[in-house]
């Protein structure tokens, strides 16, 4: 078994001993995986590099990865399902999700339960480190990873990172946001060369060499040298894009983490006295949300649901607001935490079932392997209109020439969750996005779609443990009309009052890549050369700005306003002509026919729409209720949605 030990560092009860209904209390069992894979095994062969890295007297590449585990403390009572989480950028987040935790609920070791949902329902969690340039701290969960090896030497060439300033500053790190960096290599640097564009698809600008340097500003305004760090006389500017591209002098095996993913589950399945799980599960979700659902498909393409023993890993798979993309999960050099640049993550296949590409001349499927394996999980997509408005999420259920829609996969399911943002929204939220720094223009969008993930949850475990088919996707199609290109629902919001939309010519689209013809090694040159542009379908909207496909919450169906994926930057962080990639907005009605007509208002007023709020509370639980039926929602939760919805239109009408 290629988790060879589970060291255990820590053990105790969670969440202070709090009892799950009939299931009980819960333990929390903390530790290290040590993992040992086959290079030369064919199940591995699609991991980059591994056949570079250094291995032990037995032929084999070891690694360790982070590894926590939420169980009940009575074995016998849990359900005989174990949800695999993903970490995203090394925070465990399916426990807030799924128990609809409140928004500033702390994560990690301190995770709130939340309502309990999953652990009342007799769910273990496990949660298993795989990034390796996620610094270790008790919050977060990583892995460590060798590197490749020429001989006795490290691996060194040339690499590229993307920066994305909110704010004016002159030194930036060598990886995105806050996470590890590839060091620059020691000398020169001689073609190492630092672009600039001004947005997402803009000409680039070569920035003389002698205004920027390997270094870091210091608090006393002193500049010195870094490897981890570059600086730029003047500072970088806010809201324009920088591409660096340089020598480094390693590369850490990140596909490692692929694999600590897929081979955690032959450990979790095992009974053993190194297994504190118990009994075996009988049914195992690889769960994952944004970078982590990112890295589920890439996952998939790889065909890596088989394991080295040929067993199964996942019967299913809950994939959340990835849209069409992959990622940088396993190529030389690879940054897994690097989000926009168009590298590995914005290449064809997007869709599950093959199609032909007339933009790049190739055939293929996202889930090609997994088909000639003969054993395809069941999964689950839902999306947010936040990942069709960066120019991805279409692609993967209609075709690149945008024309057509593509036949499902009868293993798939897919879901738009109408109008919401890339996650949950809640009232009082900041317009800063805590992870980028980015100010929107506009009030959050406050859409709090998580009764719909849950059910979406629930749904995929009857399909995979009881056989019953989930409902029936929903998401824009050109078979009913419900698809459009983006600056037909940017011409619903012109009349708004003092409101400036993006520019459709700045929003952000998915192209052509060229990585120099050795992307299938996993060896790139930077920067990639991108091509054609792929079409960016979004869903129509109704008269009220609000989307008309996928699945409309109570909100959507008896609104008190506009809401939106999409929201622009504010002035303050530079160009306000575009739009923050994963923040929405929330644009409230008026709340009387005078006050609308003074602002100049074309939608109808809430008194206009609802006598007061009883008639309101009616209508939303009736919308709650046809979800229920239609089962997007479990009856459950309708008090829970029904409550947010009136705590929505209460803001509303007090604006």
């Amino acid at each position: 078994m290629p988790l060879t030990k589970f060291e255990i560092t820590s053990r105790g009860p969670y969440a202070g001993g709090r009892s799950f209904g009939a299931i009980g209390a819960y333990q929390q069992v903390d530790g290290k995986g040590h993992f040992a894979v086959d290079p030369l095994h064919a199940a591995n062969a699609q991991i980059c590099d591994l056949k570079l890295a250094p291995r032990n007297a037995a032929g084999m590449v070891e690694f360790t990865s982070d590894l926590s585990l939420v169980l009940p403390v009575d074995a016998s009572g849990g359900n005989g399902r174990c949800i695999v989480e993903l970490p995203n950028r090394g925070r465990r987040r399916v426990v807030a999700m799924m128990n609809c935790a409140p928004p500033d609920a702390p994560v990690g070791p301190q995770a709130h339960p939340g309502d309990g949902f999953l652990f009342a329902r007799g769910y273990a969690v496990a949660s298993i480190g795989w990034q390796w340039d996620v610094y270790p701290s008790p919050e977060l969960l990583g892995l460590t990873p060798p590197s490749a090896m020429n001989g006795s030497n490290p691996i060194g060439g040339e690499t590229m990172v993307e920066i994305r300033p909110n704010e004016r500053g002159t030194t930036r790190l060598l990886a995105d946001r806050t996470h590890r960096p590839l060091p620059a290599a020691a000398g020169g640097q001689f073609d190492a060369r630092l672009f600039v564009r001004d947005w997402e698809d803009g000409d680039d600008t070569l920035i003389r060499r002698s205004r920027w340097r390997f270094a870091r500003e210091t608090p006393a305004g002193a500049v010195e040298p870094s490897a981890e760090h570059v600086w730029l006389e003047g500072g970088f500017e806010p809201g324009r894009i920088y591409q660096l591209v340089y020598e480094t002098d390693r590369a850490p095996v990140a596909g490692l983490g692929l694999l600590a993913a897929r081979d955690v589950a032959v450990f979790l399945r095992t009974s053993s006295s190194a297994n504190p799980c118990g009994n075996a599960f009988r049914a195992l979700i690889l769960y994952g949300i944004s970078q982590t659902g990112r890295m589920q498909r890439h996952f998939l393409s790889l065909g890596l649901n088989r394991c080295e023993d040929g067993s199964r890993a996942y019967d299913g798979f809950h994939v959340h607001i990835a849209g069409a993309r992959r990622g940088a999960f396993n190529h030389r050099f690879a940054q897994p935490s690097n989000q926009t640049t168009p590298l590995w993550g914005h290449v064809f296949p997007f869709a599950d079932v093959v199609t032909s590409d007339p933009l790049t001349g190739q055939t293929g499927g996202l889930l090609d392997r997994l088909s000639a394996a003969g054993d395809l999980p069941k999964i689950i997509f839902t999306d947010s209109a936040a990942e069709y408005w960066r120019g991805d999420a279409a692609l993967a259920h209609i075709d690149t020439t945008g024309q057509h829609d593509l036949d499902e996969h009868p293993s798939t399911r897919r879901y738009l969750f109408a109008s919401a943002q890339h996650t949950p929204g809640h009232l009082g939220q900041s317009r800063t996005n805590p992870g980028t720094g980015t100010i929107a223009r506009y009030p959050l969008n406050v859409l709090d779609y998580l009764p719909l993930h849950r059910a979406a949850l629930t749904n995929l475990d009857c399909w995979i443990t009881e056989g019953i088919d989930p409902p029936p996707s929903r998401h824009p199609r050109h078979s009913d009309g419900t698809v459009v290109q983006r600056e037909a629902v940017l011409a619903t919001f012109l009349g708004l009052p003092d409101f400036k939309p993006p520019d459709p010519k700045r929003l952000p689209f998915v192209r052509t890549v060229d990585m120099g013809g050795e992307e299938a090694t996993g060896v790139g040159r930077y920067p990639a050369q991108e091509g054609a542009f792929y079409p960016a379908l979004v869903s129509a909207v109704d008269s009220d700005g609000n989307e008309i496909a996928g699945i409309r919450m109570p909100d959507i169906a008896v609104p008190v306003g506009t809401y939106a994926g999409w929201n622009p930057r504010d002035p303050v962080t530079g160009s306000p002509e575009q739009i923050v990639p994963m923040n929405g907005l929330t644009l409230w009605f008026a709340p009387d026919e005078a006050t609308r007509a003074a602002r100049g208002d074309p939608r109808r007023s809430l008194a206009e729409r609802y006598r007061d709020e009883a008639d309101y509370v009616s209508k939303v639980r009736a919308a709650a209720m046809r979800l229920v039926a239609d089962r997007y929602l479990l009856e459950e939760d309708v008090d829970r949605v029904v409550e947010a919805a009136v705590t929505r239109y209460r803001a509303a009408i007090s604006q």
